[in-house]
């Protein structure tokens, strides 16, 4: 590491925006940005657009109206050393005659980890890290935290009234906020590879699990569903964009029914779905990030179970009161208030009349 100067800070700023425009699409690789400078000035920019597509270097060498030779490649993460669907982009930015190389941090990929680096370096290329360190590494937290927890990460949303509620003693609840902070959350979709109900959110709302913006991707739908209950026509089940999670006990003749429209499912042996043992099989399929939106049973039994590294609370000006009426999270809980789950940097975000508060658990 050597001393920051503007230079490398302006450069690697545009790094970041670029990497942004892969959110969603890059699952499960991280979203990454390049700048390739020469003489002081860009001559080429990429990002990695869709996972086994190329990578940010390799599109911006592409880009490239110049030859790269003896100049300085930004990128918000080390460069790749192996074989993966793609090639490595080290042996790419060493033919290229790059001879300096900027990114924030070491890539906690066990496939990575610091080989990229090093192969760089014995090729005689100067590499500076540990400028942008936490920009860059807020960035991709889901990737980060899959690398090193060696687990999805896992993020509650849900929308509460001023009194904690999720749903009136009916079960009502369209719509507890506005249109605004919906179109917010549908938004904050696209960003996770995966979005989580229990099977009583989709009986009870039927909802679509979608983003319904253009150009935005839809996450993959995950349906806790022990007992197969999910009715054939709902709106969850128009694509096999979904995975249900069931066990042994399900409805045999629904199981089935769901075979032949070749809807992904895992099956276990327990009665209830075990957190844990669920997110084991979702690391093996590479979801990296899990975006769980309810209802209250599962929002607690993820708290309950320390499954917990972000929350995005939205809630309204409004009252609904009654015991009966369904709260935010269920569970076990926490028997005092010094065991409550404390939220760190916690940022608020007016959305009209409604509030968004976000934090992290750790």
């Amino acid at each position: 590491m050597t001393q920051v100067n503007t230079e490398d800070v302006f450069f690697l700023k545009e790094t970041l925006r670029l990497a942004k425009k892969g959110a969603g699409w890059s699952n499960p690789n991280p979203m990454v940005g390049c700048v390739i400078v020469k003489n002081g000035r860009i001559i080429s920019r990429g990002y990695h657009k869709k996972a086994g597509e190329v990578h940010a270097e390799i599109d911006a060498l592409n880009n490239a109206k110049t030859d790269a030779k003896n100049a300085t490649l930004y990128v918000n993460l080390e460069p790749c050393s192996h074989y993966g669907k793609t090639p490595p982009c080290v042996n790419a930015i060493i033919k290229a005659g790059v001879t300096r190389v900027v990114c924030p941090f070491i890539d906690p990929n066990p496939k990575v980890q610091g080989n990229g680096i090093r192969i760089l370096q014995k090729a005689g290329i100067q590499v500076i890290t540990g400028i942008l360190t936490e920009e860059a590494k807020r960035l991709n937290e889901a990737y980060l935290n899959f690398h090193i927890k060696k687990r999805p990460y896992i993020v509650l949303k849900f929308a509460v009234s001023l009194d904690g509620k999720i749903a009136t003693r009916s079960g009502n609840s369209k719509w507890i906020t506005n249109e605004k902070a919906r179109r917010f959350a549908r938004i904050l979709r696209s960003n996770y590879q995966a979005i989580l109900v229990g099977i009583n959110t989709v009986i009870t709302d039927n909802p679509h699990l979608d983003v319904q913006i253009k150009g935005k991707k839809d996450p993959i739908r995950i349906i806790l569903d022990s007992r197969l209950r999910i009715p054939l026509n709902s709106y969850v089940l128009k694509d096999n964009n979904v995975l249900i999670a069931t066990t042994k006990y399900a409805d045999k003749k629904k199981k089935q029914q769901l075979i032949e429209r070749n809807i992904p499912m895992v099956v276990y042996n327990s009665k209830k779905i075990q957190l844990k043992e669920l997110l084991n099989d979702l690391v093996k399929r590479e979801i990296i990030s899990v975006l769980v939106e309810g209802g209250s049973e599962v929002l607690g039994d993820f708290l309950d179970k320390k499954l917990v590294d972000k929350v995005y609370v939205f809630s309204a000006p409004i009252l609904i009161g009654g015991e009966k009426a369904i709260s935010a999270i269920s569970g076990k809980g926490v028997k005092s208030i010094s065991e409550a789950v404390k939220l760190k940097q916690v940022t608020r975000k007016f959305l009209s009349d409604n509030i968004l508060t976000m934090g992290y658990v750790y």
